[in-house]
């Protein structure tokens, strides 16, 4: 009688520091995307205080999870095989350093940066030149959309043909600088060929 008691004691503590867990972790896991089978709620409660994800009970009785991250009250999906470079910012963020380099690398011909920046701006410049060479007044648009002079705009599109007629690409070049003082980062200077 008195093991008997004590087990369930035991269980109930279990419970109970399992629930404690799953509060206390940052979450790692759920989201209603892949549906899976239905399991016990017994089982459930074993597996939310697990360390490689949290399941949750949605609606009728059946589990559902996804894997991404949440960190700082942010929710991150894990980026796998996606190339884009985060530039630990926002879209909204990253799209306009984006857009701001694109337009001073147009307008000054050369410009240092961080290297993942400049790997990561070479593609919108790229396009933004061979915009510029096609021509046109739909593709004009297309730049004035992303480039923010529209002055810088109408100069590219009166010499980007001239000057880039014998490239079919690779119209920027990245060099290796000294690394940044301070953070140590990894430095480059991105210019226009």
């Amino acid at each position: 009688g008195d093991s008997q008691q004590r087990s369930t004691t035991e269980s109930c503590k279990m419970a109970f520091v399992m629930s404690a867990l799953t509060t206390a972790m940052p979450t790692v896991g759920v989201r209603g995307n892949v549906r899976v089978a239905p399991k016990a709620p017994a089982q459930a409660v074993s597996l939310v205080g697990s360390m490689n994800g949290s399941v949750s009970l949605g609606r009728e009785g059946v589990e559902s999870a996804s894997f991404g991250v949440e960190a700082g009250g942010k929710w991150f999906m894990i980026s796998h095989g996606n190339k884009v470079a985060r530039l630990h910012r926002p879209a909204d963020q990253r799209k306009a350093l984006l857009r701001n380099l694109t337009t001073d690398l147009l307008r000054y011909g050369r410009i240092t940066t961080t290297m993942a920046r400049a790997k990561a701006m070479r593609k919108p410049v790229e396009h933004m030149i061979q915009l510029g060479k096609d021509g046109g007044d739909h593709k004009k648009r297309q730049a004035e959309a992303y480039v923010y002079d529209k002055e810088l705009v109408a100069a590219l599109f009166e010499q980007a043909p001239a000057r880039y007629a014998d490239r079919t690409g690779g119209y920027t070049r990245i060099v290796r600088t000294l690394r940044r003082r301070g953070d140590n980062a990894e430095m480059a200077i991105i210019e226009l060929v």
